[in-house]
C-alpha cells in the first residue's frame, strides 16, 4: 500500500504535517454545500475505519470547523486514544444552522466558539485555529481585538498556531503579516491567490490549500484530474498541506497513492523543510 513517507513544516509553527490532510466536512453535515452529488452522512464505524486508513497511508492532518455540523463531535469520540496521533486544524467566526452560515466575527464569541470546539474535540488545544473568512477579509482582519483574541488564545496555550482561511489575495497576505498560517485556493483554474504563496515562501509562513479538487467538480479539471489538481497544488514551493475532503476510503487511497507518485517525482522531500517518516 502507497503511503505519505513524508512530513512538511507548517511555517514556523513548530508543526510537521502530512502533505495530505483530511477534510471532515462529510463527516458532519450533508446540506448547504457545494459538492456535484449528494451523499449520506457515514456511521461512526464506517468513520473509525476511515480515520485508521487514514492513519496507516500516513496522514496526520485533519480540518474541521464549527460550521460542519457534527464534525468536531464525532471527531471528539473518533479519536480518544490517540489524540497525540492527529494534528487538529479547528477553524471559528462561521456557524451553520437551520440550512444556512452565519458569521459572527467578536472576540466575545471567538471565546465561547473555541470552548466549545474544544469540549466538542474533546482535547485542550487544537493544533491551528483559523478564522472561517466570509470573504470580507480585509475587514475581519483589520479588527485589531480579533487579531488581539487569536494571539490570547496561543499565549494561553489554548492553540499551537493561528491564522485564516480566507477568500482573496489581499487577506491572505494581510493574514500572514499578523499570523501563522494562511488556508488559501490554487488551482489550475483559479490563480488569483497565488500572491499569497509567493509572500508565504519569502516570509516562511504556513500555506494550507483547500479545494484543490474543485469541491468535487473533477470535470473542471481536465484530463488526469487529480494527478493534475495535485501536481499544480505541490508545484509551489510553498505548499505545505492540501486539504482533500472525503469519506470514501478508495478515493482516499488513490489521494495518497497519487500525492505520493507527484511528490516523489517532484523531489519535494528532500526541499521545502520535508522530512521522511
Amino acid at each position: 500500500m502507497d503511503r505519505l513517507t513524508v512530513r512538511k513544516k507548517l511555517g514556523q509553527t513548530g508543526l510537521e504535517i502530512s502533505p495530505l490532510g483530511l477534510g471532515t466536512v462529510k463527516f458532519g453535515r450533508n446540506e448547504g454545500v457545494k459538492y456535484p452529488q449528494g451523499f449520506k452522512i457515514p456511521e461512526e464505524s464506517e468513520l473509525a475505519d476511515l480515520l485508521a486508513l487514514a492513519r496507516d497511508l500516513g496522514i496526520n492532518m485533519l480540518d474541521t470547523a464549527p460550521s460542519y455540523g457534527t464534525s468536531e463531535e464525532r471527531l471528539g469520540r473518533l479519536l480518544k486514544g490517540q489524540r497525540q496521533d492527529w494534528i487538529i486544524v479547528g477553524k471559528i467566526g462561521e456557524e451553520f444552522q437551520n440550512g444556512r452560515s452565519e458569521y459572527i466575527f467578536t472576540p466575545e464569541h471567538f471565546e465561547k466558539s473555541l470552548h466549545r470546539s474544544l469540549t466538542n474535540l474533546q482535547t485542550d488545544c487544537i493544533d491551528v485555529l483559523l478564522i472561517h473568512s466570509d470573504g470580507s477579509d480585509m475587514d475581519i482582519l483589520s479588527d485589531e481585538s480579533l487579531i488581539a483574541k487569536m494571539q490570547d488564545f496561543k499565549k494561553r496555550g489554548l492553540v499551537r498556531a493561528i491564522g485564516a482561511s480566507t477568500k482573496t489575495a489581499q487577506g491572505g497576505i494581510k493574514t500572514l503579516e499578523l499570523m501563522d498560517v494562511a488556508m488559501v485556493s490554487y488551482t489550475p483554474l483559479y490563480q488569483d491567490e497565488k500572491p499569497v504563496l509567493d509572500h508565504a515562501q519569502k516570509k516562511d509562513k504556513g500555506i494550507l490549500l483547500k479545494k484543490a479538487l474543485a469541491s468535487g467538480h473533477m470535470d473542471k479539471l481536465g484530463e488526469n484530474p487529480l494527478e493534475s489538481a495535485l501536481r499544480f497544488a505541490f508545484s509551489h514551493p510553498a505548499t505545505s498541506g492540501v486539504i482533500v475532503g472525503t469519506i470514501n476510503p478508495e478515493h482516499l487511497t488513490e489521494n495518497v497513492r497519487t500525492a505520493q507518485k507527484i511528490l516523489k517525482k517532484t523531489r519535494i522531500m528532500k526541499t521545502n523543510n520535508a522530512s521522511i517518516v
